[in-house]
Order: structure tokens, then C-alpha cells, then sequence
């Protein structure tokens, strides 16, 4: 029987393989780092965390374009196709969307449709997003959200909400560490 991670891998994988390569190299990689710091999160949470990652960029695939913003997009149709709700949520809300969704003038219609989790797992899908470039390479968060910048140039949306974004991706990122530091056994 498939569990809830293979069913996100596959679909995942059959979304954004063909169409978008370099988006699923990325997906991949920001989803083994989600598995390898799985740790930092209670063990009841470790699945909904990599399937999470799996699909947290689902919106990006041509026939799930609806808005525009992949967040919101890859939510509404993972709610659509009755996938778990609170991975539904994660997806639409992940790497601090909600303020991208100001950006586009989406939030009233983002948090009306989606509960916005603060939680561990989101703090843990955000670092394994933003320590993750665009063809799976890692990064630390600073040198990430200067990528993005530098990728997307000073005037774009996406670097408007980057910028605006940035103090609460990087303490999610430290928190997870924190967390995952903490969870490792010390040698004595």
C-alpha cells in the first residue's frame, strides 16, 4: 500500500517531471531535506513534512495554473482532488506566501480559503525550500534569498516580497536548525 509520501512523490513527479525539469530537481532535493531533517519535528508530523515537500511547488505545473501564484494555485488543487487539507494549507502557505500574496493582491483571498500554520513542519518546509536553489544545489538562507533576488532583478514582485520576506525565512530556517540540532543525540 502507498503510503502519503509516495502518493505526494508521485504526484509530484508526474506534475512537474516532463514539463518543468529544473523545477523538479529542485522539488527532489528540497524533499530529501525535508526527510533529513524530518527529525526536527514530532514523529506524528515527520510524513505530512515530506509529502509537504513533495508537492510544495505542484502549483507551478502548466495545467494547474489558475492565478498565477503557485502557493495558491497547488493548494486549491490539492484541495480539489481531496488530498489532505492540512497539506493543502502547508502548499498554499509555504516560504511565507502569505506575504507574496499581498504583493499580488491575493491575501484576502489566500487566508480566506487556506489556515495558515505556524508550526514546526512549516518552519522545516521553509528551510528545506529556502536552503534549496533552483537545480537542487544547497544554499545557506542568505546566499538563497540573494539568489532569488539576483535571478528575478530588483524591480520584480518576487524580489519586492524576498525582501519583505526575508527576516521571517530566516528565522524559520533557525529555528528548524535549533530544533534539529537539538534533536540529535550528542556523543558524550
Amino acid at each position: 500500500m502507498a503510503t502519503l509520501v509516495d502518493v505526494a512523490r508521485e504526484i509530484a513527479r508526474h506534475k512537474l517531471e516532463a514539463p518543468l525539469p529544473r523545477r523538479w530537481s529542485h522539488v527532489r532535493a528540497v524533499a530529501a531535506k525535508a526527510h533529513a531533517v524530518s527529525e526536527a519535528v514530532e514523529p506524528e508530523d515527520r510524513d505530512v513534512l515530506v509529502a509537504s515537500a513533495w508537492l510544495h511547488d505542484v502549483g507551478y505545473s502548466p495545467d494547474l495554473v489558475d492565478t498565477g501564484f503557485h502557493s495558491l494555485d497547488g493548494g486549491r488543487w490539492l484541495r480539489r482532488e481531496r488530498f489532505d487539507d492540512r497539506i493543502a494549507g502547508l502548499v498554499a502557505h509555504h516560504s511565507c506566501a502569505w506575504l507574496e500574496a499581498q504583493e499580488r493582491g491575493l491575501h484576502d483571498i489566500l487566508v480566506a480559503e487556506f489556515p495558515r500554520e505556524e508550526s514546526a513542519v512549516a518552519d522545516a518546509l521553509c528551510f528545506s525550500d529556502m536552503t534549496t536553489g533552483p537545480d537542487g544545489q544547497d544554499f545557506e538562507v542568505l546566499e538563497r534569498l540573494a539568489e532569488i533576488r539576483s535571478r528575478y532583478g530588483p524591480d520584480h514582485l518576487v524580489t519586492r516580497f524576498i525582501i519583505r520576506a526575508g527576516p521571517e525565512m530566516v528565522a524559520a530556517v533557525r529555528r528548524t536548525q535549533t530544533r534539529f540540532a537539538g534533536s540529535v543525540p550528542q556523543p558524550m
